[in-house]
Formats: structure tokens, C-alpha cells, sequence
């Protein structure tokens, strides 16, 4: 298969550096500098439309045009959106003459009393421009989230990536790292991660080889693959497999094998997995199991950390004091939840429901009891 090269215009750096990094990383183009403008996606589209606009030789380009060219634009790439006034055009045009901008050159020619804007130099166009010192900022900051990949399997088109940009664009190789993310490059089963997406993604059945904690030996199981996740930096396989109509789910680190089923693969045509993890904590839904109300009481000096960070998304105040904060949970049970408690040790209580409560005081007590005889010191 033959490959066309990657053509990087200023436009679409733009739309690469800012546009998806605004969208991941807001804070990136939060900045109350007005030379340094926020470059978003409608930002870049306007650019444009002014761009092909200032460079048409023929055509008389009055302000009422140019503000119906940048609309146009808007509604083709956003039907929804309500489009910009005149105050937000002239604001548009005073950065692209900017040198923070593209350092345009534009004249404005009067016709009666409308004005009409072009370019002195008629071969101009920003597409033909160097990036600015803004811009190579924002695709730096690109890289650095490109970065994030390098290694992950499936992923080897970043390291062939980054060198290239880096040298297209003559940007300084930066040592200190100024941001990081929860992950860990040991984990097990890592290296399966491209295979069973790509298996998702082109709808392949598989043969899993798999050896469960409770089990001493492995087990082969078909699978049809849906739906990948991350919990508590493990990764899991959601499908169908044993040949039944009840979702399945697998640890990376736990799979041995992968091979390809000659099996016709069967689609996913009934679960919408944003709704199958909302009311459950992890990746372990259990079967017939309703949701239930779970109250929770937090000491206060671990109160401000629950409440900045949200066990789940139902979470609600009770009550809170000087002593304690409580809260309820509207979750099925499950393992990740008892674990997500305890973790808290003696900061929370389970105050409801009772079987829950129980459930939790065995395993406290069971912990507890391994600590019932102190550990003899070391006398040196």
C-alpha cells in the first residue's frame, strides 16, 4: 500500500497542537496574555476563511464579506454554532497582522465609504508562513503528549513521529519533563494491548489462553472481544466468551496466549459500556445484582480529600461536621468497591446496608487478626 506523506501547513499544526490539546488539556490555552490569544479550532477555521479572503486579487472584501466568510465556515465545520460578530472579526484581524500572530501584511483599500482588505504582497498566504514562536510552544506541547505513547505497543508510529516534527520544525529538545502520568511501563500482559484492540476494531473472535489467581492450571476460552479498560492501572478485556450470552471479563497480566478463531465473530449489539460501568466502582459488574445505597462515614481530617475527589460519580452529603462527613454511594457491591473502603483502614465506617457493613467488619477483623501477636523486636 502506498503512503502519502504527511504535508504539516501552519493550519493544520494549529488544528493538531492546539485543537486536541485544548480538548484534553484546557489549561494549556488558558492564559490571560491577549497577545498570546487562545488558538482553538473556531479560531483556526476563521484564520482561514480570512486567509483565502485577503489573498483573492479579484474579489472586494468589505467587512460584511469577510464576517460571512468566517460564519460560513463556522456553520460547515459546526451547524450549531451561532457564529461571530463584528467585534470578534476585527479582534481576529488585529492578531493576524500581530507578530504573536502571522505578521500579515494587509492593505485596506477605501471604496466610497466601505473599506476592502487584500494582502500588499498577492502571493501571500499564512499556509506559506513559518510557524511563529506561539505556535512552536503549542506543538511542543503536543509532542510532549505524543511522548506519552512512545513504547506503548501499536503505538511505534509515535517514536518514528516525534523525531521527524522535531526536525521539520527545529525545535530544542527539552530534558526536564514538566508532566506526568500513572503508568506503569512493568506491568504484565502490556504487550496484548495492541493486539486485542486491533481485534475490536476489525470485529476478529479470538482464543484466549488465561490463567486465573483461582486456578492451578490454564484455560483456553473463546472470546469475541468488545470493549478495553483501565482500573487501578491494570487493563481488562470485556466480551463474550464461553460460548454464552453473559459478558466476560479478563486481566491483561493474567492472559498467556492469543490466537485468532476461525469462529464467526459475534458484534456487540447489546451493551453500551459507558452505561455497564456507571453504577459499578472497577470492572466487576455482578450478575443480577441491584444497586444499592451504600453510607459511608469519613473522619473529618480525610473528609476534604472524599469530597475533592469523588469515589463515584453518585456520591452525596449526608451530613458533615466537625467529626465526620457522611455520604452515600448508589453502586452494585463488588470487590473494588471493598477494596476502595479499606484502603481508607480506620478513617471510614460502613454505615448502611447491614450486610455490607458485615461484609467489611469480617475482612477488618480477618486483617486484624493477623496482627494479633506483636512482632518481636531485633536487639542489636
Amino acid at each position: 500500500m502506498k503512503h502519502t506523506p504527511l504535508r504539516f501547513s501552519k493550519i493544520n499544526i494549529l488544528a493538531i497542537s492546539a485543537v486536541d490539546l485544548q480538548r484534553n488539556f484546557l489549561f494549556l490555552n488558558d492564559t490571560p496574555n491577549p497577545t498570546l490569544m487562545s488558538v482553538n479550532k473556531n479560531a483556526v477555521l476563521r484564520y482561514h476563511a480570512l486567509d483565502q479572503c485577503f489573498s483573492n486579487p479579484v474579489k472586494k472584501c468589505y467587512i460584511d464579506v469577510l464576517l460571512d466568510a468566517c460564519n460560513k465556515a463556522l456553520a460547515e465545520a459546526d451547524p450549531d454554532s451561532g457564529g461571530i460578530q463584528r467585534r470578534q472579526l476585527y479582534a481576529d484581524i488585529k492578531f493576524m497582522e500581530s507578530e504573536a500572530g502571522y505578521g500579515i501584511a494587509l492593505a485596506k483599500h477605501k471604496d466610497g465609504k466601505k473599506t476592502y482588505y487584500r494582502y500588499t504582497d498577492p502571493g501571500f498566504s499564512i499556509n506559506k508562513q513559518p510557524l511563529n514562536q506561539a505556535e512552536l510552544e503549542k506543538v511542543k506541547a503536543a509532542l510532549h503528549i505524543l511522548a506519552r505513547f512512545k513504547g506503548m505497543p501499536q503505538f511505534e508510529w509515535v517514536n518514528e513521529l516525534l523525531p521527524k516534527m522535531e526536525q521539520t520544525f527545529l525545535l530544542e529538545k527539552d530534558t526536564h519533563t514538566v508532566i506526568s502520568f500513572d503508568h506503569n511501563q512493568y506491568l504484565k500482559g502490556i504487550d496484548h494491548l495492541g493486539r486485542l484492540f486491533h481485534a475490536i476494531l476489525y470485529k476478529q473472535a479470538l482464543w484466549l489462553r488465561y490463567q486465573s489467581f483461582k486456578r492451578s492450571e490454564p484455560k483456553t476460552y473463546p472470546l469475541h472481544p468488545y470493549y478495553l479498560k483501565q482500573y487501578n492501572n491494570r487493563w481488562f478485556i470485556i466480551g463474550l466468551a464461553d460460548d454464552t450470552s453473559r459478558l466476560t471479563t479478563f486481566a491483561l497480566d493474567r492472559i498467556i496466549d492469543i490466537q485468532d478463531s476461525e469462529t464467526a465473530y459475534t458484534p456487540n449489539t447489546t451493551y453500551d459500556f459507558d452505561e455497564y460501568f456507571e453504577d459499578i466502582i472497577g470492572v466487576t459488574r455482578m450478575e443480577n445484582t441491584p444497586l444499592q445505597i451504600i453510607k459511608l462515614a469519613f473522619d473529618a481530617d480525610i473528609a476534604p480529600y472524599i469530597l475533592s475527589k469523588p469515589m463515584h460519580g453518585s456520591q452525596k452529603i449526608v451530613s458533615t461536621n466537625d467529626q465526620e462527613l457522611v455520604i452515600t454511594l448508589e453502586v452494585i457491591p463488588n470487590y473494588e468497591l471493598q477494596t476502595l473502603i479499606l484502603s481508607h483502614g480506620e478513617r471510614v465506617r460502613v454505615l448502611a446496608p447491614a450486610d455490607f457493613q458485615e461484609l467489611i467488619r469480617q475482612r477488618l477483623a480477618k486483617a486484624a487478626h493477623g496482627y494479633k501477636e506483636p512482632v518481636a523486636r531485633e536487639v542489636h
